[in-house]
């Protein structure tokens, strides 16, 4: 019998009782059934993700003179104070560099009181420099829906390097509902998951003894920067000057308009210089089991001075080949970097960012990369859906 079989028979709260953790794809479909999710368009199947619900473009943008939280007040209350002026992107709309927007989205909530939701931005977002946050009415922290929040969902964009064209109906976010709030595996459950299901791979496929692994409050990644050849690129550097990108248009713009590629040196370490938007790649080679889902830390101020990754969340697949094996497992982890304040080097190897690991509440029937069109399944350092990768 089938999960889906299952609550069908029986309340879906009744069936979540006793198993925290984040929804897997079968149950948020189930929410959105029950009418938890509701959008002024139909949901597509095609939104539906291993652990997550890509999140859609409303048809209005408001060009807004400062962030801001509600905290106490609905977000339309505050919207009217630092509004400047509106625009509909029903046909589409340019988005300035630096500047400040507001989109409400289609999708709206009426959750139950144990559920919450986390939201982040897509992996596409991310690696374009595009800054996106979630807010909420009464919200007092970005991204975060509290337990049993019941009203309409908005999203805060700033495109940090490149003026972009975006339409209603585009996904530029993501949401993750949890069923109370999700725990983080601690060091000792960690460590006891991965003797059974390694998590780090070096590039050859060999699983990495955890022994040799910086495990606390997560794993620790390192960063690349000799690459696999004597010649490789290890980083993409954001032009300053550029066109404008249309993010209706994938695989469509040659790269060297946008990025500067950054090759290896004979002292393998690389600066990086204040403010500027770098695409960078982990030395290991990452897997997320079927059972599990990990966020990137997105900022480790004990690390350096600089965000390591904008998207910050791993579905459940990410890098997995299908199988049980323990070798030729894993994807390499693309991080979106900005340094702040100082010129900062970083080493090959040197450690870099931390993947913080949380339950699932059951095993998701589709998988990231194995039955989904999934755009950075396997790859390698790679830039952002629409660049087109032989130019």
């Amino acid at each position: 019998m089938s999960s889906e079989d299952k609550i069908l028979e029986t309340d879906l709260m009744a069936y979540l009782k006793g198993r925290p953790g984040y929804l897997p794809c079968q149950l948020i479909e189930q929410v959105h059934r029950q009418g938890m999710i509701r959008s002024q368009e139909t949901i597509l199947a095609s939104q539906i993700q291993p652990v997550s619900m890509d999140l859609r473009l409303g048809p209005k943008a408001y060009r807004i003179q400062c962030s801001f939280l509600p905290e106490n007040e609905p977000v339309e209350t505050k919207l009217k104070e630092v509004s400047l002026y509106d625009f509909d992107i029903t046909d589409g709309g340019i988005l300035e560099k630096n500047a400040i927007y507001l989109i409400p989205l289609m999708e709206e909530l009426s959750l139950s009181s144990s559920l919450c939701g986390l939201a982040n931005p897509k992996s596409s977002t991310g690696r374009l420099d595009m800054f996106t946050r979630v807010i909420v009415d009464g919200g007092h922290r970005f991204d975060e829906i509290p337990l049993g929040y019941r009203g309409k969902l908005y999203l805060e964009i700033i495109s940090r390097s490149f003026p972009v064209k975006i339409h209603a109906g585009l996904s530029l976010n993501q949401l993750r509902l949890a069923n109370v709030a999700s725990q983080s595996l601690d060091k000792k459950k960690l460590v006891l998951k991965y003797r059974s299901n390694p998590i780090l791979f070096d590039r050859s496929g060999f699983s990495i003894p955890v022994d040799e692994v910086k495990v606390e409050e997560g794993v620790y990644v390192s960063v690349d920067v000799s690459g696999d050849q004597p010649d490789s690129i290890i980083a993409y550097k954001a032009k300053t000057n550029s066109t404008v990108i249309d993010l209706s248009k994938t695989k469509h713009y040659k790269a060297e308009e946008f990025w500067e590629p950054i090759y290896r040196n004979k002292k393998n370490w690389l600066i990086l210089e204040p403010e500027s938007f770098y695409i960078m790649m982990s030395k290991e080679r990452v897997c997320i089991w079927p059972d599990w889902l990990a966020e990137m830390v997105a900022y480790e101020p004990n690390s350096g001075e600089l965000r390591t990754h904008y998207a910050g969340f791993f579905d459940s697949g990410f890098g997995w080949n299908g199988t049980d094996d323990l070798i030729n497992q894993g994807t390499r982890a693309v991080m979106e970097v900005r340094p702040h304040d100082v010129p900062f080097m970083v080493e090959d190897g040197q450690t870099f960012c931390r993947l913080k690991f949380e339950k699932v509440v059951e095993r998701p029937e589709k998988l990231y990369g194995l039955s989904l069109n999934s755009n950075y399944h396997s790859q390698g350092l790679a830039l952002s859906k629409y660049f087109d990768p032989d130019h």
